[in-house]
């Protein structure tokens, strides 16, 4: 029975260490060749093919030159402050988000204790631009210890094996802002009628600020939130230096 149990193991940790060598080589020719979609963006097909029985779907990839320079600086100041300067994770936000965790799991137990059945607990953190990144190439929705593990290794591959300006051009070149938006330039297109090269600061602030909520302020693109945080986003984009 031992001898099974360990044979077992061995065989799930070869296969865990298989699929890391996947991860490393798909990462690797991330150098070569544009990634053309992500996990997030096949659910997201699959989600509005079932619910509206058909795919709106807005994503033009371009070149790191015809990004805006601006759009960078917004979505660094934004996004991820340290963006340039840290090796993919935030570890004071981690921990952080880890204390918050613990509370939420904490009033979980006293709710399930009173209701007798179980409560879900939301597992969340601040995440980088490279844990993001990360996050939508490769994973699920879902939010586990084991998800955010693997989360952790896959940023470590991207800041290992591919540059920071690259890192940030395949962020920006898939990242949602808006139901099947996809990319800085569909966005430019979507919202400004203009091509990613050409936004202009205040543009590109906006389009920075959306980006934790994209669905949302979809809805509201002129809000007097989003129209205000664009403001704050702008007055730290002259600080931001571009990897």
């Amino acid at each position: 029975m031992l001898r099974q149990a360990l044979r077992g193991l061995g065989l799930l940790l070869l296969c865990a260490l298989c699929l890391q060598l996947v991860f490393i080589a798909r990462v690797s020719l991330m150098n070569l060749v544009d990634p053309q979609s992500t996990s997030f963006q096949r659910s997201e097909a699959w989600r509005l093919l079932s619910t509206e029985g058909r795919i709106l779907w807005s994503q033009d990839w371009v070149a790191d030159e015809a990004l805006s320079p601006h759009l960078k600086r917004a979505v660094i100041a934004s996004e991820d402050a340290g963006f340039a300067d840290h090796g993919g994770v935030e570890w004071e936000a981690i921990e952080k988000a880890w204390q918050r965790n613990q509370k939420s799991e904490a009033r979980a137990e006293r709710l399930q204790q009173r209701r007798q059945r179980p409560v879900s607990v939301r597992l969340v953190g601040g995440s980088t631009i490279s844990q993001q990144l990360a996050k939508n190439l490769f994973l699920s929705g879902e939010r586990t210890v084991l998800r955010k593990a693997q989360e952790l290794l896959l940023t470590f591959y991207l800041e290992t094996l591919l540059s920071k300006p690259r890192i940030l051009t395949i962020y920006l070149n898939n990242v949602e802002w808006g139901e099947g938006v996809f990319g800085a330039q569909a966005a430019a297109r979507h919202y400004f009628r203009v091509d990613a090269a050409r936004l202009a600061p205040a543009q590109a602030a906006r389009l920075a600020v959306m980006l934790p909520a994209p669905k949302r302020f979809e809805q509201r693109p002129a809000s007097p939130y989003l129209l205000g945080r664009a403001q704050a986003v702008l007055a730290r984009m002259g600080d931001v230096a571009l990897p």
